[in-house]
């Protein structure tokens, strides 16, 4: 086998010209592909056959969270920011796509939008508080870039041990080259996006809540005059 020749690339080139030879089978005999390919084939027709209910209790906890059909497309409209880095690791890796690379991957897409759920969570929170869209957009971008940041680069730490795996390589430097890639663009294109979204109300102010008491220093004379006085009252 050539150097740096991967299992599927040799199936697909071998297999067209094997088909002379399945031509040929007595009945009852055939030709088909095994050992990896075959059981990264079956794995991911398990996952597509689990992706609808997936799906569907992704999007009730997200919606359960978000409370809103707008904030949860763009919370989803981040997760494709994953796959330019998880692309980019593969390449220079030089590992392939299969089955646990697509676990990673699908990972990597909910790893990402919890960073953006918490993001568009933080600007929905100050601007409940009274603050307009526009500051709430800098100010939960910069109060939330500091955890984002490092809880992806936990993650990304986290999956250096695996990546000289042969089995969980793939989905390591998946997640390490998604995370790498995808955190910052997040911390820029979701707020962007968001303003966007919100272009017409990015000046608008949320509800603001009960005031607080402000406490004031009074002199001696107002004291004095607020100062009870108690007052004894004879029985009859």
């Amino acid at each position: 086998m050539v150097d740096g020749a991967q299992p599927p690339d040799v199936t697909n080139a071998i297999w067209p010209k094997l088909q002379s030879i399945r031509d040929r089978l007595e009945p009852g005999y055939r030709v088909e592909i095994g050992g990896a390919i075959e059981g990264s084939q079956k794995g991911n027709v398990s996952i597509l056959v689990l992706f609808p209910l997936m799906m569907s209790v992704m999007l009730t906890i997200l919606m359960i969270q978000l409370q809103s059909i707008s904030r949860l497309i763009l919370v989803f409209l981040t997760a494709p920011l994953g796959i330019i880095g998880a692309s980019l690791g593969l390449n220079v890796a030089d590992r392939p796509f299969g089955f646990v690379a697509l676990l990673g991957l699908i990972a990597l897409m909910g790893m990402i939008m919890r960073n953006a759920v918490i993001l568009v969570d933080q600007i929905e929170s100050d601007v409940s508080h009274g603050s307009t869209r526009r500051d709430a957009i800098i100010e939960a971008t910069v109060r939330r870039a500091r955890p984002v940041v490092l809880t992806a680069l936990a993650a990304i730490l986290a999956m250096i041990p695996l990546s000289r795996s042969a089995f969980w390589g793939p989905m390591a430097i998946i997640i390490k080259g998604g995370l790498f890639v995808a955190t910052f663009p997040t911390l820029l294109f979701l707020p962007g996006l968001y303003a966007l979204w919100y272009r017409k109300r990015l000046d608008e102010r949320g509800p603001v809540g009960e005031p607080r008491a402000k406490l004031r220093r009074i002199g001696p004379a107002e004291a004095a005059s607020k100062r009870r006085v108690p007052v004894a009252v004879a029985a009859e």
